[in-house]
């Protein structure tokens, strides 16, 4: 009766899963897609901790209260900028539980038989992979170590060879007595720690929200691979929705950038065969064309159309709120008013997204590269806050450019671009960008929150009846 119960409380958490993920789908049906994931996730830690085999429900029970307590503080104190990275530690953590629940089952001997140490294998294998992984990703969003990607000679040849002497250890552990073959899973999971580290050194700073993506799919199926390990049905579905919505995120991501998701993986950022791509024989020519506060309001209350490009900019300067409070007041003087959000902007799937969310910027304004990028021909004035590689025009001109065939936002093709940066220095991606350069740019120097509020008040002071 117990185990029918657990089973149907199993289900109704998997159910619960499925419909988070319908609901995150879209922006409008978020909120209700996270409360049902917390929903399900409730309903399947107390339908584990009714579980009769419990030997220590006081320690589990210690465990959920300081681990939930640790969580909600980071997830309550963490900045909006620091999000990416905080999201590859977590899945640092999935990594990390699957190897040391792998080692545990292992050296309890609670099963046996090939099949068995199969699953542990595979287990502590993605496991090691999806904690080192995470741990460099995390440390190259932070800024700890460089966001250039590492392209050792042979790169592909010593992956093959970390994976096929894995391999070789699997069989050896597959072989061993009782729990002799603890060295070789210990050696193997180390071999898989270096693999994991490699594959995210290679990838450069403007793959990296893809990186994330992918880093959430590993969790997944290492989550899935414990589920079969410990024969929880829960864990796989569980597993198999997060390793599988992973990473068809990360393909659209891709395939989004014009850019081979096996390339993102294995290789290096705009790199095809092996080596850093090469710098461009020549450096954007032209003088830059500064711009004031004054200036850009005197366009943005003149236009008609205008469409603005967040960037990470704007996330460091927590701009967003004023950013949505120039917005309406724009929209209040009969302005057009719409935000064109790259796949990759920011460091983050979707970070663009979840800060306007958060300013309570409309859905129905806030549009993807492919959906307005027709519309910049005809647009009066272009604001770019603080991005940089997703507004290049050398991914479309430039084939010596690292970025070479990544779709952009063109929005050189307006009337005037106002920049919005603290200086003309390259963005994540390290590439010089000629947009700097552009007869329609202009760019206006100095911290993005600064320079909303300076906006923001010349609007106020001017603004007509009835303006929010």
């Amino acid at each position: 009766m117990e185990i029918a119960l657990r089973t149907v409380a199993y289900l109704a958490a998997a159910i619960l899963f499925i419909l988070s993920l319908r609901g995150l789908s879209s922006q409008e049906t978020a909120r209700k897609g996270n409360t049902n994931g917390v929903l399900g996730m409730a309903v399947a830690i107390v339908a584990t901790l009714t579980c009769s085999e419990l030997d220590s429900f006081a320690g589990i029970l210690i465990a959920l209260v300081v681990g939930g307590t640790i969580g909600a503080r980071m997830a309550a104190t963490v900045a909006m900028t620091a999000m990416p990275q905080l999201v590859a530690l977590l899945h640092s953590f999935v990594g990390l539980a699957a190897v040391l629940v792998g080692f545990a089952t292992y050296l309890a001997g609670v099963k046996a038989g090939s099949v068995f140490e199969i699953e542990i294998f595979v287990d502590v294998f993605i496991g090691a992979i999806t904690l080192t992984g995470s741990v460099l990703a995390y440390l190259k969003l932070k800024g700890s170590v460089s966001g250039k990607p590492l392209l050792l000679p042979g790169r592909h040849l010593l992956n093959l060879a970390i994976v096929a002497l894995s391999l070789g250890l699997g069989y050896l552990f597959v072989q061993a007595d009782g729990t002799d073959g603890v060295w070789t899973l210990l050696g193997m999971s180390l071999l898989a720690g270096v693999l994991g580290a490699h594959l995210v050194a290679a990838i450069g700073g403007a793959d990296m929200p893809v990186v994330v993506s992918m880093l959430n799919s590993y969790s997944g199926w290492t989550a899935s691979a414990a589920g079969f390990m410990l024969g929880n049905d829960l864990l796989i579905v569980t597993g198999a929705l997060v390793g599988s919505s992973g990473a068809i995120l990360s393909i659209i991501m891709c395939r989004a950038m014009n850019r081979s998701i096996w390339h993102v993986i294995f290789g290096g950022f705009g790199t095809e065969g092996g080596a850093p791509a090469a710098a461009t024989a020549t450096q954007p020519e032209g003088e830059i064309q500064e711009t004031s506060v004054e200036e850009v309001v005197g366009r943005l209350t003149a236009a008609k159309n205008i469409v603005i490009v967040p960037g990470y900019g704007m996330a460091v300067a927590r701009a967003q709120h004023k950013v949505h409070e120039m917005t309406e007041l724009l929209r209040a003087r009969g302005a057009n008013v719409r935000f064109a959000i790259h796949p990759v902007a920011g460091r983050l799937p979707g970070h663009m997204n979840v800060l306007l969310a958060e300013a309570n910027v409309p859905y129905d304004i806030v549009l993807e590269m492919d959906e307005i990028n027709d519309d910049l021909p005809d647009t009066d004035v272009v604001l770019v806050i603080g991005a940089n590689d997703i507004v290049n025009p050398s991914a479309e001109t430039d084939e010596t450019s690292p970025i070479y065939g990544m779709p952009v936002l063109q929005v050189w093709t307006s009337e005037f671009v106002v920049i919005m940066k603290r200086s003309r220095a390259t963005g994540y991606a390290g590439v010089d960008n000629p947009l700097f350069y552009e007869d329609a740019a202009h760019m206006l120097f100095g911290d993005a929150g600064s320079s909303m509020d300076g906006i923001v008040a010349a609007l106020r002071s001017d603004a007509p009846v009835g303006a929010a």
